[in-house]
């Protein structure tokens, strides 16, 4: 499930993002999408790709990885998001969900940390 009023465009600074054409309110589900879970063998070759800045660490003990599909990879990240992401390991699905008011128009990002407000660096250089 893609909330039917999110689209892809080009940011200003990131390339592609996803935005939306309607405000939407604080604690609404914008997408569920399922995920192809992987094996930490698997993890190894992918880490070797384009793929690697796109997969999620995946289950528990995060032993496994993910690719997920939808609009998911498209998520641009923001220390400052006003999205978060949830995993289901049961379901194989991340849904995100709105953390504030967003404007139509405005950029949809989540925090590639996993905690909407989570400040600790990534593995590359944050443009926000």
């Amino acid at each position: 499930m893609i909330h039917s009023d999110l689209y892809i465009d080009l940011t200003e600074k990131k390339g592609k993002g996803i935005f939306t054409s309607v405000q939407l309110e604080a604690g609404v589900i914008i997408e569920i999408s399922p995920v192809i879970v992987m094996d930490q063998k698997d993890r190894e070759h992918l880490d070797k790709t384009l793929l690697h800045d796109y997969i999620f660490e995946w289950g528990n003990q995060k032993e496994l990885c993910c690719m997920a599909l939808g609009f998911i990879p498209m998520y641009n990240h923001s220390y400052s998001s006003n999205c978060e992401y949830f995993m289901d390991f049961k379901e194989d699905s991340i849904f995100i969900k709105t953390v504030r008011v967003i404007m139509k128009g405005e950029e949809i990002t989540i925090n590639y940390n996993g905690d909407w407000d989570d400040k600790t660096p990534l593995w590359f250089d944050v443009i926000d």
